[in-house]
């Protein structure tokens, strides 16, 4: 597939580096040529600088027989003249943009083909509003992840000393929980992968991503460790797009208070959130933390756009009694740095909103895709289509199927139907299957699978 990326910022980068490995032809357009530089060092790509709403700019990057635009730069305005762009004069088929702004957002009737002709909007914001809010209402949990419209979700947690199922072989899952359907769909111990067969026993400190139906999550994040109490109370460092979209969610639910050091802003903040209390102050003053009785709060997010500030508030966050902080990190060279101290959880904007725009990159009826592990693991959504004799998964059992190594089928959700998948279930034409893969590089394996034929289309 031949893609224009335009911006090569952290999401761009990021986007780059995931697709280049998939045998996609990628040209990445920008003004900074230095950062294009590093990117053609690292990675088999085109790059082309100039501004990447400019045609003639375009037309050299290649838009004429482009499959896709994804625009991802910093401006809103740049990435919707883009799309403009490539559409009027060059007809790409599929344009992706990136637009933030809630003024924009708040008026779907500006895009489509007869207006702005962008095809997906992807808001970071938005999105990593909304993982963060799973994060709080699933405490113990490091990941939690939405398949098939939330009837079903991947929970990552860390399996404890003292977990019922910990020390045991995972085929004594059905004994532990009668009547509650899920399955491990990876094991990462000491950072490697492990594909989960009935004989492997979970141990202490390993990271097991299972897969359920939403509501039976916390029962089994229950055998693999001591479950948290259910929070609340939420302090949110930084009053920006994320914080305040996140401080709307929480408060009719949570004790929210929001810290700010900008006077307008949290004047703004005041009026707007009517149930969070809005304090003017820096997030890593500890004066200010003690006074607001820190070491009573369940969760606490840095949400800043600064990730040093947002990594020193939640490390004294953490030291002054906050159950669990969190820190919002641009920089991937950090992510795995501050997770391995104090900080619980690290948030990566790149991640989260790349596997928003991966499922629409992906071949075969691909309707969702989050990468895991800073991409190097991708679980994905794929609606099966077609008969026995146009598909090669409809109408066969699940341990009929060829999956590439280190690949699982973890659900299928079937109308309203959520099934655990076993050895013996058949795949139904119009299945959503919930698939894990360890290894990235078996991705277009697992697409040619759930492909048919155009003229069965």
């Amino acid at each position: 597939m031949k893609i224009l990326i335009l911006g090569a910022g952290q999401v761009g980068s990021s986007l780059a580096q995931n697709l280049a490995s998939e045998a996609n032809d990628i040209t990445v357009v920008d003004t900074d040529d230095l950062a294009l530089a590093q990117l053609q060092d690292r990675l088999d790509i085109r790059t082309i600088i100039g501004r990447a709403s400019h045609p003639h700019v375009l037309r050299r990057a290649g838009a004429e027989d482009a499959d896709m635009v994804i625009a991802v730069t910093n401006s809103d305005e740049t990435n919707m003249v883009a799309c403009q762009v490539t559409w009027t004069l060059f007809r790409t088929p599929t344009k992706i943009g990136r637009v933030r702004e809630a003024e924009y957002l708040a008026h779907p009737a500006l895009f489509g083909n007869e207006a702005l002709p962008i095809d997906v909007r992807i808001s970071p914001e938005q999105l990593v509003t909304e993982y963060v809010q799973r994060l709080i209402e699933h405490p113990g949990a490091l990941q939690v992840l939405d398949f098939a419209g939330g009837k079903v979700q991947l929970v990552a947690v860390k399996a404890y000393y003292g977990g019922p199922l910990v020390g045991h072989e995972l085929s004594t899952l059905k004994q532990h929980m009668p009547g509650v359907e899920t399955r491990v769909a990876a094991i990462f111990r000491r950072g490697q992968p492990i594909i989960p067969e009935g004989t492997t026993v979970i141990e202490a400190d390993d990271e097991v991503f299972f897969i359920a139906a939403r509501g039976d999550i916390r029962s089994v994040m229950g055998e693999m460790r001591r479950l948290d109490k259910p929070n609340k109370r939420v302090v949110i460092a930084g009053g920006g797009n994320i914080g305040r979209r996140l401080a709307g969610a929480l408060e009719d639910r949570y004790q929210v208070k929001l810290i700010d050091h900008n006077r307008r802003r949290s004047s703004d903040l005041a009026e707007e959130l009517g149930r969070s209390i809005v304090l003017l102050g820096d997030a890593a003053d500890e004066e200010l933390l003690l006074e607001e009785n820190i070491e009573y709060t369940d969760v606490f997010c840095a949400l800043t756009n600064d990730d040093e500030a947002n990594i020193l508030s939640a490390m004294l966050a953490k030291r002054l009694g906050a159950r669990k902080v969190m820190a919002l990190i641009n920089r991937a060279s950090y992510v795995d740095l501050v997770e391995s101290g104090e900080i619980d959880i690290a948030i990566s904007p790149q991640q989260a909103t790349i596997g928003s725009l991966l499922a629409h990159v992906r071949r075969g009826d691909v309707v969702v895709v989050h990468s895991l592990r800073r991409g190097a693991a991708e679980a994905i959504e794929a609606v099966a289509h077609g008969d026995p004799r146009s598909s090669k998964v409809v109408g066969r059992q699940v341990g009929e199927l060829k999956l590439p190594p280190g690949t699982t089928i973890g659900a299928m959700v079937r109308g309203e139907q959520v099934l655990v998948a076993h050895h013996d279930t058949v795949i139904e034409s119009g299945d959503h299957v919930i698939l894990f893969l360890v290894d990235k590089r078996n991705i277009p394996e697992v697409e040619r699978m759930f492909q048919v034929p155009v003229t069965f289309l």
